[in-house]
């Protein structure tokens, strides 16, 4: 199967910080969590930014979080990977 490595550069806001930061405390409750799978050695900071990341980039398919999908990306850059 081909791969390709894609970047985005997003903007958030405040709220969608500390609403992340909320959520990785509270996901540090419940470390048995799919949430952890191949996250274990990353830093807090590196955990808020992938939660940020995921709920804009889900933004654009789930309705009902539409306000992370908004202008927040603002590039994206692809590389297909030399997998032939």
């Amino acid at each position: 199967m081909k791969t390709v490595t894609t970047c985005f550069k997003l903007t958030y806001t405040p709220e969608q910080y500390s609403e992340a930061v909320d959520y990785v405390t509270d996901m540090k409750k419940h470390p048995k969590r799919v949430f952890w799978i191949g996250k274990e050695a990353q830093s807090d900071e590196e955990l808020v930014y992938s939660v940020i990341a995921h709920r804009i980039l889900s933004g654009f398919y789930n309705i009902n979080n539409a306000k992370y999908g908004n202008a927040q990306v603002l590039a994206m850059t692809n590389l297909r990977n030399n997998n032939n």
